[in-house]
């Protein structure tokens, strides 16, 4: 790549001595989330893994993909850009392991108006992190000037991943039966979901961003929006590893808990699920009161504080807690499944 400059495609807006800067910066990032079954480095045309498939009877590839959304406008509008890949990242392998699969490696996809070098290197560094909290390896990625087609500081961010479970250990929601038990996983904030309507809400092109704000704790609107998406893979692992029976699990994405929820149900069966049984963030109180959102539209998009919704038996839901609480999340008892085909219910 030294001998590699083309004056002409400068010109015309695309400069890939940038692209190759930009590499070398994300490099040891990249490095940095390499797991067993990683082969190869960064820079070749296809990134290479060889899964660990011992024990397993029949192996099973779960993909997820997923971007951030328009949550990056307001990356953009903040100058900060190191947390947005966390979520893309989070997007991906919480919808993965809803099936019970262990991400294995992901990939990216960064499309710039210019490519800055810095600024890629700050969004590959949220995409690295969020790769180690969940266990997988970054083993590629692709960055794509689109002079022309987007402006010099636009960008967007999506990516992919793959995971593997055994198929006998699939989560499908098949086991479900009335009396059991939900618990949900407390989220980070807003997550990833709903930004269309929260940036129209608080007008965020020409709000002030930084300022404290009492109905936040002293956080600015800025920061708080910008909270990273919750990546609960590492719980759920922990949870399956010490013998819990999940049946079904639900990520808690566009839709709110109203779209979501029923995609963990089985026919005749409806999660109940009690509003009262777990906070709501203040950010929710705020937009509901700011854009006089009816409480039903907010709980068809957000999650108002459940980012992860687990289905499990009765019997197992202490030892579950107890679990849940050592892996660091606020894990709270909101509801149970009962007969009906309504697939979900707030009371």
């Amino acid at each position: 790549m030294k001998n590699s400059h083309s004056e002409s495609y400068a010109a015309a807006g695309v400069d890939v001595t940038a692209g190759y800067e930009s590499v070398e910066r994300i490099k040891p990032m990249v490095e940095s989330t390499y797991i067993p079954g990683v082969m190869g480095t960064l820079g070749g045309f296809g990134g290479l893994f060889a899964p660990d498939v011992s024990g397993m009877k029949k192996p099973v590839l779960v993909s997820g993909t997923d971007g951030v959304g328009t949550k990056l406008r307001l990356a953009q509008l903040m100058n900060k850009h190191d947390t947005i890949g966390i979520d893309c990242v989070a997007m991906c392998v919480n919808d993965i392991i809803c099936g019970g699969a262990a991400p294995l490696f992901f990939l990216d996809y960064i499309a710039c108006g210019k490519n800055d070098p810095a600024r890629i290197a700050d969004i590959v560094a949220g995409i690295t992190e969020g790769c180690r909290q969940a266990g997988c390896a970054l083993v590629g990625g692709e960055t794509a000037e689109h002079p022309g087609l987007m402006a010099e500081d636009d960008y967007d961010v999506a990516g992919f991943s793959v995971g593997i479970v055994d198929e006998e250990k699939i989560i499908d929601g098949k086991d479900l039966t009335a009396g059991d038990v939900l618990i949900g996983l407390g989220s980070s904030g807003v997550h990833s979901n709903g930004f269309s309507l929260v940036r129209k809400v608080f007008d965020v092109e020409h709000a002030d961003l930084r300022a404290p704000m009492d109905e936040l704790g002293g956080k600015s609107l800025g920061d708080t929006l910008l909270t990273p998406t919750r990546i609960y893979v590492k719980s759920v692992q922990c949870l399956l590893k010490n013998g819990i029976h999940i049946k079904a699990i639900s990520h808690i994405t566009g839709g709110g808990l109203y779209e979501n929820v029923p995609r963990m149900m089985k026919e005749g069966l409806t999660a109940r699920i009690e509003t009262a049984s777990f906070p709501v963030p203040p950010i929710f109180e705020l937009i509901a009161k700011k854009g006089d959102i009816p409480l039903r539209d907010m709980y068809n998009t957000f999650n108002m504080g459940v980012g992860l919704i687990l289905a499990i038996p009765k019997e197992e839901v202490g030892q579950a807690k107890e679990i849940l609480c050592r892996s660091g999340e606020r894990a709270y008892i909101i509801g149970s499944v009962v007969s009906g085909d309504a697939g979900v219910e707030l009371v």
